[in-house]
């Protein structure tokens, strides 16, 4: 039966599923098993032996009848067998039996008819449709029947059901105890990978996660303590960096935009105050694709009003924009990144395309907003490409014509540190959707 559960790939998905079909199987064997013992051999041997112990009594009633018993011999020795043997008895003079009996096919019958006409050599009927009370024989004798009302204590042990009992009993036992074993056992392993989700998704944890359980499940406890503090604490220091790098570029190009401003206007002065302000905008680019995640804690928010704002600051700012939101859509994020991230796709969206349309709702279990345009869009095979750092379909550096090519990069990044992603598709408007999923 497992051989077929693991070729038709139906076992249990869960570790705590499959832990306890591992005990289950076991105990389901070794119950056939002592069934299958038990009644082979102990039922069908005490069966055999409480059948041989009534014929012999039988027999010695049929002794001390005699060929031709009178009324009062009779009644002494069926008085005798009540008393001693618990058997009622009938003695029916000229009655015959036919020769072919038919058998119900029972254990108990089977052993005593075989035991009956071994010892009276004739035909034998057995009634044991209520074995447990009582069970009728009817023997062939020489010119007459002998019908016995046999006690059913006398032909059934009630050591079947105790063995029974105690087999489903133990087993269950065992179970629920390996049940609570298993179950403390898988449980380190589910929180352990709850915790690495919730990292993942960007979720900080408050404290490391408590290494408890088996010696690996200890062990890979400990080791994702570690990376997470490694993880954590390269971010920082990539921060720490960035900010100093962002001080330190900006220092010479203030002091420059310093100089400008006191040299007298002339063409040359207004081109180099344009490259200036172009030198800004790419160093923020830069440093905010390489800050990443940031340290902003992640909050319980509204992602809904989240999207409303960023669609009325945009028609505040003269982009054409058609939104729909679908009630509260609450969620674990950080509200400063995914604003960027969501920006960076509005801008895009509206570099392109003349209007603009963004959903955003509850599919599944994850939240979806989708932001399409009626712009040019981006063939097929360059939609992973556009999400590359510093690519761009149009090769020049021009910011009037596509910028730096940060701003798909910086988007996917930010949503997929949060373990989201954004897809890129044919919109129903002509241009391009963008579709982002994050989880609830």
């Amino acid at each position: 039966m497992l051989l077929n559960l693991l070729k038709n790939n139906i076992l249990p998905r869960s570790l705590y599923g499959r832990s306890l079909l591992i005990i289950i199987m076991p105990l389901i064997l070794l119950q056939l098993v002592s069934a299958w013992v038990f009644y082979d051999r102990h039922w069908d041997t005490i069966t055999k032996r409480l059948s041989t112990s009534i014929v012999g009594d039988i027999s010695q009633v049929v002794e001390l009848l005699g060929d031709d018993p009178s009324n009062e011999l009779q009644k002494a020795v069926f008085d005798m067998a009540g008393r001693n043997f618990g058997l009622q008895m009938e003695w029916r003079d000229g009655e015959r039996l036919p020769e072919d009996v038919s058998e119900s096919g029972s254990r108990i019958e089977h052993f005593l008819v075989s035991s009956l006409q071994a010892r009276f050599q004739g035909p034998v009927r057995i009634d044991d449709s209520s074995y447990r009370e009582r069970v009728i024989a009817e023997i062939q004798l020489e010119g007459a029947v002998l019908t016995v009302v046999i006690p059913g204590k006398r032909l059934f042990s009630i050591t079947t059901y105790i063995f029974i009992m105690w087999m489903v009993g133990t087993s269950l036992i065992l179970f629920a105890v390996a049940s609570i074993f298993m179950r403390n056992q898988v449980r380190p392993i589910q929180r352990l990978a709850e915790a690495a989700d919730q990292f993942g998704k960007g979720r900080e944890l408050q404290e490391d996660f408590r290494q408890e359980g088996a010696l690996e499940v200890r062990r890979a406890a400990a080791a994702f303590n570690v990376m997470r503090q490694r993880l954590r604490r390269q971010i920082r220091q990539r921060t720490d960096m960035l900010s100093g790098v962002s001080h330190d570029l900006r220092t010479p190009i203030t002091r420059m935009k310093l100089q400008l401003a006191m040299l007298p206007e002339d063409s040359g002065v207004a081109g180099l105050k344009v490259d200036i302000a172009d030198m800004e905008r790419m160093i923020e680019g830069y440093l905010t694709f390489a800050r990443g995640e940031g340290d902003e804690p992640t909050q319980h928010v509204d992602l809904a009003l989240l999207v409303e704002d960023i669609v009325a600051v945009w028609r505040r700012n003269g982009v054409k924009i058609d939104s729909h939101v679908e009630g509260t859509l609450m969620a674990w994020l950080r509200p400063d990144a995914i604003k960027r991230g969501i920006e960076n796709l509005v801008a895009n969206a509206s570099r392109y395309g003349g209007q603009l349309w963004v959903r955003a709702g509850l599919r599944g279990e994850a939240i979806e907003i989708t932001i399409d345009d009626d712009g040019p869009g981006i063939p097929e095979s360059h939609r992973e490409d556009v999400f590359r750092p510093f690519y761009r379909l149009d090769e020049s550096r021009n910011p009037e014509t596509g910028g730096t090519g940060l701003g798909l990069a910086i988007a996917r990044d930010l949503l997929r540190s949060h373990g989201g992603d954004i897809l890129l598709e044919d919109s129903p408007h002509g241009g391009l959707r963008a579709r982002i999923r994050l989880p609830v």
